[in-house]
């Protein structure tokens, strides 16, 4: 264990954490993604396994020491609803309150439609699968850059 840091931040968690760099994405995803398959074609090709959290507990963690970018108008991006992209599920809304509260202001989050998302995700530095069973529990991080104080 280490002082202020979170339980639910492992080794191999915070390693791709560092390794990332200033505009790489994170994929934070549910159970029901198709992780295998998209974590193949990222940078790293890796999952990172959060067993036994969920979606909230996941992305809390992250961003204790993850800067989103503020580079970008979006460092977020959700996957839309099937069918109803213009859909608005608690899972969304719970993403957005722990990114506005980590980062001090709101955060715009963008919904990319699923295929569209899936091929985004690919591009993305590496991915972190949850336990989460609410669908449309994927979301990109994009990093940021810590300035001098």
């Amino acid at each position: 264990m280490l002082k202020n840091l979170s339980p639910h931040l492992s080794a191999d968690l915070l390693w791709t954490l560092k390794a990332m760099g200033h505009g790489e994405d994170l994929l934070i995803c549910d159970g029901n993604h198709p992780a295998g398959t998209i974590a193949k074609t990222t940078v790293s090709g890796r999952i990172i396994e959060a067993p036994g959290l969920d979606m909230g507990q996941a992305v809390a963690a992250v961003l204790t020491v993850f800067p989103l970018d503020t580079f970008v108008e979006a460092p977020v991006t959700r996957m839309e609803v099937v069918g109803d992209p213009s859909k608005r599920l608690p899972i969304f809304d719970e993403v957005q309150r722990l990114c506005d509260a980590a980062e001090g202001r709101p955060v715009k989050i963008a919904a990319l439609e699923r295929f569209a998302f899936y091929a985004t995700a690919g591009k993305a530095f590496a991915v972190l699968r949850t336990s989460e069973f609410r669908p449309y529990g994927c979301f990109l991080f994009k990093k940021g850059v810590i300035f001098p104080a």
